[in-house]
């Protein structure tokens, strides 16, 4: 089953103390792209999280944000040291009293002086913590469950899209089988009206149109083309496919399909050619969304 990068999952879990919420979003990268935004009382646990998400996620562009409340919102509120704040304050009124400034607002001024404001944060205990990990991986359920669903209607997708570049080749075959002999019937033609039929060396004729129509033949290109095309469907039904792994074949398959194009030398085929690239390119453009 292949999965998306993109996801969505959020968890919920809580106690008589705190309620844990986490939600994870993520769109693809060629890495893992971490984005964590955690309440300053759970910051401790930003390695742990970290961790845990790069085993559980792999890859992709990713936004994790955690939010806390607090049974007792007194726990966590802001506090203001008295002391220092009335000794800023008065040595501010001093020196407002001294330059004649009646107008300056002290209060403010000192309220922002430094340590006068602090919090009553403390780390994580274990049991705020066992919360925090149940709703985190609460939330890595519901992501992965939607990173597969997602992968399932990009699979049937990318199935389709080789499937009519396998139909495409077919029909080149179809046109193939008429091509060489049409080739030698027109360079023959071509050479009994240049020279005249009598001036014409058959077996050095013979010698440079089989080294041309060599040149030209694209059995071999087919044949690799339709192996990466099997190849393909098969890493499509891995248990684990890799999107980089996907990625590569499709890349074989590219340039099978633009030798393909170059050595036709026929309009037709030219034309099917044509359509396998507009395949191709939607393939590699799914291919970025796949983990």
């Amino acid at each position: 089953m292949i999965k998306s990068m993109t996801g969505y999952g959020t968890g919920l879990a809580e106690n008589q103390t705190v309620k844990y919420t986490v939600e994870i979003k993520s769109l693809n990268s060629k890495f893992l792209e971490l984005s964590l935004r955690l309440p300053k009382q759970i910051s401790d646990k930003e390695l742990t999280l970290r961790a845990e998400s790069g085993k559980l996620i792999e890859r992709g562009k990713v936004n994790i944000t955690v939010t806390a409340e607090y049974a007792d919102q007194a726990a966590t509120s802001s506090t203001i040291n008295e002391t220092l704040f009335k000794k800023y304050y008065t040595q501010l009124k001093h020196l407002a009293d001294a330059v004649g400034d009646e107008q300056s607002p002290l209060l403010q001024i000192a309220l922002q002086m430094p340590d006068v404001v602090g919090s009553n944060e403390a780390e994580t205990d274990e049991e705020e913590a066992k919360v925090l990990f149940e709703a985190f991986h609460r939330a890595i359920e519901k992501f992965n469950q939607f990173r597969l669903d997602e992968g399932n209607v990009l699979r049937e997708d990318l199935q389709k899209r080789v499937e009519d570049i396998m139909a495409f080749q077919r029909e080149v075959e179809a046109v193939d089988g008429d091509r060489i002999p049409l080739i030698r019937e027109r360079i023959a033609q071509y050479m009994d009206t240049a020279v005249g039929k009598e001036n014409v060396d058959m077996n050095r004729f013979e010698q440079e149109l089989i080294y041309y129509i060599d040149k030209l033949d694209i059995t071999e290109e087919k044949v690799r083309l339709n192996t990466h095309c099997a190849y393909f469907l098969d890493a499509l039904k891995a248990p684990n496919p890799s999107g980089k792994k996907l990625g590569f074949i499709s890349q074989e398959m590219g340039r099978e399909i633009n030798t393909l194009g170059s050595k036709a030398n026929n309009a037709h085929i030219q034309q099917i050619v044509v359509r396998m690239k507009e395949e191709l390119e939607k393939i590699k453009e799914q291919l970025l969304n796949v983990l």
